[in-house]
C-alpha cells in the first residue's frame, strides 16, 4: 500500500511532529497538530455514512505559538468545547525541543494564560495529564527521570535507570504513573507514596514506546527491538504475546481508544505505519508515508492519526478488516 491509503487529510503549514486527539468522551472532536514552532488545534467530525453530505469535515480552531519544535502533547480533562452544559476551554501541555513544558489555556475568547514548567535538563519525550482530574501532569525523557508536577510546581520526581521514553495515567488508575524505559524496563510507580510499586521487563532493548491500553487496565503493550509486546498485570511481568512489527525496528504503538482488540506501530524500513489486530494474524492496515512522525487514535471511532509532511493523514480502520463484528 501507498500514501493513498489514508481515508482522509488534514493538510498542515509545516512538517508535522505530534499528533493527539482529545481522549474525553465529553471532547471527542479535537486534535492538536504540534510542528516546528507552534501547535494548531482543529475540530474533526466524521459523518456515519447513511447522512448526506462529507463523510469528514474538519475546521481549524486556533494556532499557538510553541517558540520550538514539539516533542509531546496531552489533554487535560478540564478541556471542553461546543459543549452545551460548560464554557469552551482549551487546556493542554506541549513539551518542546528546549526540555521546557507549557501549558497553555484559552477560552477562545480572547482570555489566554501560559505557564512554564521547568526541571528536565534533556529531551523531553512523553507528557500525561492525570485524565480524571487534570491536577496532575507526568513527564519523561533522556534526563533519566519521570516528574510529576501540580500546577506550575514540580511535586516528585522518580530516578530512572534509563532514557524514558513514554508515561501514562490510567483513568481506573489515577494514582499510578507508567515509565517506560529505554532499556526495557516498564516501571509504575505510586504517586501517593511515591514509590515503585511495579516493574515489567520486555527482556529486549531498546524500547521505543508504551501504551496503557485505556478498555483494559490490565493491559500494556510496548514496542522493544522489531516486535511489539503485550503484558497482563495480573499475571506476569514478563511479556504474554509478542509478535514481529518491523524488521528494523520498532517506533511508535499506540492502543485504539474505541475497541481493545487494535492497536498501531509505526518503524523502519522507512517509515512504515501498521495496525494489528490481536485477535488474528492479518494486519488491518499496512502502508508507508514518506514522513511520519505522531500517531493518535479517536476517542470513539478506530481513526488513526499520523503526522506527514505538510498534513495529517487519517487511516479508518473498517470493521470486517479489524473482525470487530
Amino acid at each position: 500500500m501507498s500514501e493513498s491509503a489514508a481515508s482522509f487529510t488534514i493538510p498542515c503549514h509545516d512538517i508535522v511532529s505530534v499528533v493527539e486527539f482529545v481522549p474525553f468522551e465529553w471532547c471527542t472532536n479535537l486534535l492538536a497538530v504540534g510542528a516546528s514552532s507552534r501547535v494548531t488545534i482543529y475540530s474533526v467530525d466524521f459523518k456515519d455514512e447513511a447522512e448526506d453530505g462529507d463523510q469528514f469535515v474538519f475546521k481549524q480552531v486556533r494556532d499557538f505559538q510553541n517558540g520550538c519544535r514539539v516533542t509531546a502533547i496531552s489533554w487535560s480533562p478540564e478541556t471542553s468545547y461546543q459543549s452545551r452544559e460548560v464554557a469552551d476551554c482549551l487546556r493542554f501541555a506541549v513539551a518542546g525541543s528546549n526540555n521546557r513544558i507549557q501549558l497553555f489555556e484559552s477560552d477562545l475568547r480572547g482570555k489566554d494564560t501560559l505557564e512554564l514548567l521547568e526541571g528536565h535538563t534533556d529531551f523531553i519525550n512523553s507528557v500525561a495529564y492525570n485524565p480524571q482530574s487534570g491536577e496532575t501532569l507526568a513527564s519523561t525523557g533522556d534526563d533519566l527521570t519521570c516528574r510529576l508536577w501540580v500546577g506550575d510546581e514540580l511535586n516528585a520526581s522518580f530516578q530512572l535507570g534509563a532514557p524514558g521514553m513514554s508515561v501514562c495515567i490510567h483513568e481506573r488508575e489515577p494514582g499510578k504513573v507508567m515509565v517506560a524505559q529505554k532499556d526495557g524496563i516498564i516501571k509504575i510507580f505510586s504517586m501517593d507514596l511515591q514509590l515503585q510499586i511495579m516493574s515489567l521487563d520486555c527482556c529486549q532493548s531498546p524500547l521505543m514506546s508504551a501504551d496503557w491500553s485505556r478498555l483494559d487496565d490490565d493491559v500494556i503493550c510496548a514496542v522493544a527491538g522489531t516486535e511489539w509486546l503485550i503484558f497482563y498485570l495480573s499475571r506476569s511481568s514478563q511479556p504474554q504475546e509478542r509478535r514481529q512489527a518491523h524488521p528494523e525496528g520498532a517506533r511508535d504503538i499506540r492502543w485504539a481508544k474505541s475497541t481493545p482488540i487494535l492497536l498501531a506501530t509505526t518503524g523502519r524500513p522507512g517509515r512504515q505505519i501498521k495496525v494489528f489486530s490481536t485477535r488474528h494474524h492479518q494486519v488491518p492496515l499496512s502502508t508507508s508515508q514518506q514522513v511520519a512522525y505522531g500517531m493518535s487514535w479517536h476517542y470513539t471511532y478506530p481513526v488513526l492519526a499520523v503526522g506527514g509532511d505538510q498534513k495529517v493523514n487519517l487511516y479508518h480502520i473498517e470493521p470486517t478488516k479489524a473482525q470487530m463484528g
